[in-house]
């Protein structure tokens, strides 16, 4: 039989603290809130369940007893694959996370494409996060602190803008770095929270001029590679929604109007018919790639059981399989882990099953994804922050576990 050899328990949300939530378990399929999408069946039944049983070449005299011992054995046999599965997940994050912390330069900047910027740092962080690791912990502790301090070193003190370094397409390095610091506050010593109550605020002060830009009808509430572009994008308006809902739940003067703007932006670049979100407008351009940032953004920011969330979860249920062979397919893999994750259900089900299968075995010697896409900390990051999904550690991924849960 064909079952997904990797099926997962979550780490439970809630007020028990990131290494609690990190030790109680990992890796599940959810189950799906009463919206309609189909909801997994039964409990999670790790690795490969109910496999066709060995002895169905023996007459039929024996079938009843051979039945019932692989009953009764069951339980015992899925706990234990359960933890082979959750291990081989483990310690393929935890290999990718040594090779980031190999990589990364002492002033917190990595080699390679963009590796200047601070944006590829902020991922990294994020990255350390995502597995539970904190400022100032023995492990991974000073790797976070070098991201925190390079990204502050490389923003405008006057505005609050990351995106110096790379003057083409800053909104992006811009978000990305806006949304570790509003990750990451609360967690630093005072004299780095000191640096980022000073910055983020500009940050998000530059984010909403940027919003209020001059735009057309189609791309009205989003974001593109400047400040002062007057189009918009669904990638780079993904990043700085995220940006904008992580310091409004960290306490941040985001005004509500700003969100359903954006929200309202995202919506526009969804193709009905096909059920997908696309790059500008409903051209089909990346639409495999960026369906689950659709999805990520409306349920992040209230929008859940959204007709078009719901529709854009059919569409990715059907056709994720193919993201292996997008140009940006590490970039789509990030994504679509975090939507579907956030639908749960069949969905994060399948789509888990396949991302360990298929991404775990192209993990490098020395810990790295590589697959031509910006550079290998940049691929190793978003795989980790896909494969760790399941651990609910960055805040502005928590799933809204009361909403129409039965």
């Amino acid at each position: 039989m064909g079952t997904p050899r990797f099926r997962f328990r979550a780490a439970p949300a809630g007020t028990a603290g990131r290494d609690a939530r990190r030790r109680a378990g990992v890796y599940a399929n959810l189950p799906r809130r009463s919206n309609g999408f189909p909801r997994a069946k039964g409990a999670c039944a790790p690795g490969v369940a109910y496999a066709m049983l060995p002895g169905m070449h023996l007459r039929r005299l024996f079938l009843p007893l051979l039945l019932a011992v692989s009953f009764l054995l069951a339980p015992f046999r899925s706990a234990a694959q359960a933890v082979t599965a959750s291990d081989e997940v483990d310690v393929a994050i935890e290999r990718g996370l040594k090779y980031l912390a190999s990589v990364q330069r002492e002033n917190g900047s990595f080699p390679r494409r963009y590796g200047e910027t601070g944006a590829i740092s902020a991922l990294a962080g994020m990255a350390f996060l995502a597995k539970g690791y904190t400022p100032g912990s023995e492990k991974y502790g000073e790797n976070i602190n070098r991201s925190v301090d390079y990204i502050l070193s490389c923003v405008n003190p006057t505005n609050g803008y990351f995106g110096v370094k790379l003057p083409n397409q800053g909104m992006y390095v811009h978000a990305i770095c806006t949304l570790f610091l509003t990750e990451v506050s609360g967690m630093v010593d005072p004299v780095r929270q000191a640096r980022i109550d000073e910055v983020v605020p500009k940050s998000i002060k530059l984010i909403l001029d940027a919003q209020n830009i001059g735009k057309d009808v189609r791309d009205k509430g989003g974001w593109r590679y400047t400040p002062t572009s007057r189009d918009s994008d669904m990638s780079c308006s993904g990043w700085v929604l995220m940006a904008l809902r992580s310091s409004r739940l960290n306490g941040g003067k985001v005004p509500g109007d700003a969100i359903e703007r954006a929200v309202e932006y995202v919506k526009r670049q969804y193709n009905e018919a096909e059920g997908s979100f696309h790059y500008q407008g409903r051209s089909g351009q990346y639409a495999l790639t960026l369906t689950g940032a659709g999805i990520l953004c409306l349920e992040l920011c209230g929008r859940h059981n959204d007709p078009a969330s719901l529709r854009a979860a059919s569409y990715l249920s059907r056709d994720f399989r193919n993201l292996a062979n997008q140009s940006n397919a590490l970039y789509g893999l990030y994504y679509t882990a975090q939507g579907s994750f956030q639908v749960g259900g069949d969905l994060w089900r399948d789509f888990s099953a396949w991302m360990y299968e298929t991404w775990l075995p192209r993990q490098r010697p020395d810990g790295a994804w590589e697959r031509n896409e910006v550079s290998p900390a940049y691929a190793t990051s978003l795989c980790v922050l896909a494969f760790t999904v399941p651990y609910r550690q960055l805040p502005i991924y928590q799933r809204d576990e009361t909403v129409d849960e039965t």
